[in-house]
């Protein structure tokens, strides 16, 4: 053989190993992380290079459409009775959140708006509403309200019910970012928006994904950070809902963020956190938000007829105390 020769095959045969090396070596997990409606998203996903241009633009596109701070998005230009098409990221969120306000009776609502803002606790502030406020207010909720016509437009009862999605929307950021990935080929991922989590695959240490679920201490500075428990879970996206962080005293009374809109006014009762795991985020958002308006007794009976969905409920006992409820299949997530 000729020297020439071998060389060649040499450099071929060192090449082709290269290759193999190269395309059998573990790709790295990139780490995100930025601001987003108010909130820190954080993102990890393991891929060879950083995605962080095409996550923000999509982020950006979102905000465009359901944000409750930007004046020229989508259902900004709706509660302003502008006469317009809704998109796609606004529609999607508009009939799951309807559905899960007939499933929920009405403990989820996005026309709450009104009454969350005159509590002092929405996107307009307000004034501590007294009895005939309320009652005035209670006149435009109702998610029976408003709907879609044949052209796809949202139509209300009356001009001045606003919608506010934002006990959903987040939720749905996270499953638009999970989607994201996944359409990259992306098999192992996490998805956080402001608490709200879409896992999939496994962890760097190849290890299911660990979230921790907060112990409900009064924390209005969101400084505390100790845990009641840990899940490990992968391909499910995970939400929690809690007035332990959102709240304010008034003559020597507790009012938290949660109202109800059945009644006008904030909830009253021992349900302090409620964590939902489903197969989507907005969903999983949607109904921690319907615990937390119902109260412990009928956040359970809801979860024991809803097999799709499992449920971590802490709550406080007479003594003040934290106890906790879940449902059957949440024990499977729950590892020491």
């Amino acid at each position: 053989m000729k020297k020439t020769n071998y060389i060649w095959i040499v450099l071929l045969v060192v090449g082709t190993v290269l290759i193999l090396l190269r395309h059998n070596r573990p790709q790295p997990f990139q780490r995100e992380s930025g601001l987003i409606f108010g909130t820190i998203y954080n993102i990890t996903y393991q891929h060879e290079g950083s995605l962080k241009a095409e996550i923000d633009e999509q982020l950006k596109l979102f905000d465009g459409s359901l944000s409750m701070f930007n004046d020229t998005s989508t259902i900004s230009r709706i509660n302003q009775n502008m006469d317009i098409v809704p998109d796609t990221f606004f529609l999607r969120v508009y009939r799951r959140a309807m559905e899960i306000s007939e499933e929920t009776g009405g403990a989820f609502d996005i026309t709450v708006a009104p009454l969350v803002n005159a509590w002092g606790f929405g996107f307009k502030e307000g004034t501590f509403p007294d009895s005939l406020q309320v009652d005035s207010l209670l006149q435009l909720i109702g998610y029976q309200k408003v709907g879609l016509n044949a052209e796809g437009k949202v139509e209300k009862q009356d001009p001045r019910i606003t919608l506010d999605c934002s006990a959903i929307a987040k939720g749905y950021a996270v499953d638009v970012i999970a989607q994201l990935l996944a359409s990259k080929g992306i098999e192992n991922y996490m998805v956080d928006i402001g608490g709200e989590v879409d896992v999939k695959g496994h962890n760097p240490n190849g290890e299911l994904w660990r979230i921790g679920i907060n112990r409900p201490t009064d924390d209005s500075l969101s400084v505390n950070q100790d845990l009641q428990t840990v899940l490990s879970l992968t391909d499910v996206g995970i939400a929690t809902s809690g007035n332990y962080r959102n709240y304010y005293y008034r003559d020597g009374k507790k009012y938290a963020h949660t109202i109800e809109p059945r009644t006008g006014y904030p909830v009253q009762h021992s349900l302090l956190s409620a964590t939902v795991i489903a197969r989507d985020c907005m969903s999983a958002d949607a109904y921690a938000t319907s615990f937390m308006v119902m109260g412990l007794e009928e956040a359970q009976r809801f979860a024991d007829t809803h097999p799709d969905i499992e449920v971590y409920l802490i709550y406080a006992d007479e003594q003040g105390g934290y106890q906790t409820y879940m449902s059957k299949g949440m024990e499977e997530f729950i590892k020491d």
